[in-house]
């Protein structure tokens, strides 16, 4: 055979493998053999073994551009060519996404034209003998729409929190959602799981250290693979209270007042301190002041407050909304008006009855004022009067005090049972108590004629001393002598009238003073004396002031000087002179005015 012909035949053989290559059977290591009018033989290593194939999954839930890769394998011809197709679930037909003719055979998936839900994909690796193998398929999902927002809670949260989400652009997408926790720096687990519109769940935030911690709300297919990831959240958690105490302000308290508070809290800090108050007995407290930061102190103007005594506390909250209340301190006093009391009475000297009055001032309350004397430079003090409601006042009669320098003070006594006493005023009191009456009574046979059985009295404004009348006497019956006189021209101006007085029964003077008769009826010079008998009793005045009452009773004629008595026609009025000698029971003198016989006159004499 030429050399020419010889090449020919080598070509026609190339050429045959290599349509083989591409359409015939998959053959093994044949030789094939040709003759023409040479002979020759070539030898062909044909590849009839498919190459692999894989696709790496893209993860379970995609977006946007996608990188697909691919790892095809053929140990004998090598790889022509790989093909990406995918397609819904559920749907039969596999779309193209890419061809791919080189390493490192990967390819893009512009998923923004895909509608968002699952999807399967799978690779086609052909060799370049023509074998072909089709890879695993592998699931995804596209969600370029889907998107979740958690709610956030309350950045400091304490008890059981509602935790919520929103799921947006989810589309016709199978899903549920799943609420994660993780301590900051730590791993997620599931707080709640499975969740359904509308996404709320319940976090029992006591079950969990305080402190920080990240929650996330993740949108899952409904093969449980994420789709969508919220943003993180960061809250505290605190359910430890805070602790509180009050320091003692003091007392008494008037005016802006500053109180100091400690207060401090762990986890999620102090949020603010309120100071408490309330008035001893009284079951409601109220807020006086608030501190939002630190030193925790405000003022409290108690001049707002009713004065008395207060319980006061103070009550700290953190930012979680955890409440500590301090101990009480208290009772403190509040006195924004302190107590006070003055005595009031007329100036000069005092006689009578006199006015006495107090001012009187506190902020708590009174309780009474007492109105009080006692003789100046003594510490015993006599109630005036006591008093429990304004006005505050009384009147002292003087009359029944002794002459001299008197004290005069009121003491208070507040709502609190504290007691305050005024400022002590002096004054002096001049009082002379009087003669008050004189009277002669009929008690003989003759009207108008002195003999036994008859009876003289002497009346006295007040009550009256008997030893300052006859030393000695307390007033019960006492022999004297009874005395009716001739005065002579002498004894009044001139004028020539009779006199009635008392001796003792040896004639020593009784201090029950001089009465002029005004009659004429013993002879000049001549006089008559009755053996009689004294007594002292007490009656009450008009006024209610007791009085002393002298009676002298007429017993037997004791002796007459050159005549007897004779029998008075006319009823003059009758005037005693009182002795300066007589005093009272508190020792004030007995003026000596004259003192007109008043009432009916049964004249004896």
């Amino acid at each position: 055979m030429t050399t020419t012909a010889r090449n020919v035949s080598v070509l026609a053989v190339a050429l045959l493998l290599a349509v083989l290559a591409v359409h015939g059977p998959r053959s093994s290591s044949a030789i094939f053999t040709s003759s023409s009018q040479a002979v020759s033989s070539v030898t062909a290593a044909a590849d009839w073994t498919p190459p692999t194939v894989t696709v790496t999954d893209p993860g379970p839930s995609v977006s946007g551009t996608v990188t697909v890769r691919t790892t095809p394998t053929d140990a004998d011809s090598g790889i022509a060519r790989v093909v990406v197709e995918g397609r819904p679930t559920g749907a039969s037909a596999w779309q193209q996404v890419c061809t791919v003719t080189a390493a490192p055979w990967t390819c893009s998936l512009d998923t923004a034209g895909l509608t968002d839900g699952e999807y399967a994909l799978r690779a086609r690796a052909v060799d370049k003998a023509g074998n072909e193998a089709t890879s695993a398929v592998v699931r995804t999902t596209v969600a370029n729409r889907a998107s979740i927002v958690l709610t956030a809670p309350s950045s400091t949260v304490r008890g059981t929190v509602a935790l919520a989400a929103d799921v947006r652009e989810v589309g016709a997408l199978p899903h549920t959602v799943r609420i994660e926790r993780a301590p900051v720096g730590g791993a997620f687990t599931t707080l709640c799981d499975s969740l359904s519109s509308p996404y709320a769940c319940s976090w029992d935030t006591t079950t969990v250290t305080p402190g920080a911690h990240q929650l996330r709300a993740v949108v899952l297919d409904a093969a449980g693979r994420a789709v969508a990831t919220s943003a993180t959240v960061t809250v505290t958690t605190d359910n430890v209270a805070p602790s509180v105490a009050l320091t003692d302000p003091s007392s008494p308290l008037k005016g802006v007042r500053p109180f100091a508070v400690t207060a401090s809290d762990a986890h999620s800090g102090v949020a603010r301190v309120v100071v408490q108050g309330t008035p001893v007995g009284a079951a409601a407290w109220r807020d006086l002041c608030t501190a939002t930061q630190s030193p925790w102190g405000c003022s409290v103007d108690t001049t707002a407050l009713a004065d008395g005594q207060w319980s006061f506390r103070a009550m700290a909250t953190d930012l979680a909304g955890n409440s500590t209340t301090s101990a009480v301190v208290g009772p403190r006093l509040i006195e924004n008006v302190a107590p006070t009391v003055t005595v009031d009475v007329r100036t000069g000297s005092l006689s009578g009855t006199v006015p006495v009055s107090a001012t009187a001032t506190s902020g708590v309350g009174i309780t009474s004022v007492r109105l009080q004397v006692a003789p100046a430079g003594s510490s015993t003090w006599t109630d005036l009067c006591t008093r429990t409601a304004a006005p505050w006042s009384c009147v002292w009669n003087t009359t029944r005090v002794a002459n001299g320098q008197w004290s005069l003070r009121a003491v208070m006594v507040d709502g609190l049972g504290r007691t305050t006493t005024s400022t002590v005023v002096t004054r002096s009191v001049a009082v002379t108590f009087l003669g008050a009456d004189v009277q002669s009574a009929n008690g003989g046979d003759t009207v108008g004629r002195s003999e036994t059985g008859d009876s003289f009295t002497y009346t006295f404004s007040h009550e009256v001393n008997p030893a300052s009348i006859l030393a000695g006497w307390n007033g019960q019956p006492r022999a004297v002598i009874a005395r009716v006189r001739d005065t002579g021209s002498s004894y009044f101006s001139g004028s020539d009238e009779d006199v009635f007085d008392v001796v003792t029964t040896n004639e020593a003077p009784i201090n029950l003073g001089v009465v002029n008769l005004k009659e004429d009826y013993i002879l000049a010079g001549r006089s008559a004396q009755f053996d009689s008998t004294m007594t002292a009793t007490t009656v009450a005045g008009p006024d209610g002031t007791p009085r002393t009452v002298v009676t002298i009773s007429f017993g037997s004629l004791r002796a007459w000087h050159l005549t007897a008595p004779k029998t008075v026609s006319s009823s003059s009025t009758m005037v005693w002179t009182p002795s300066a000698l007589v005093t009272d029971t508190v020792g004030r003198p007995l003026s000596t005015a004259p003192v007109l016989e008043t009432g009916p006159l049964d004249r004896e004499f």
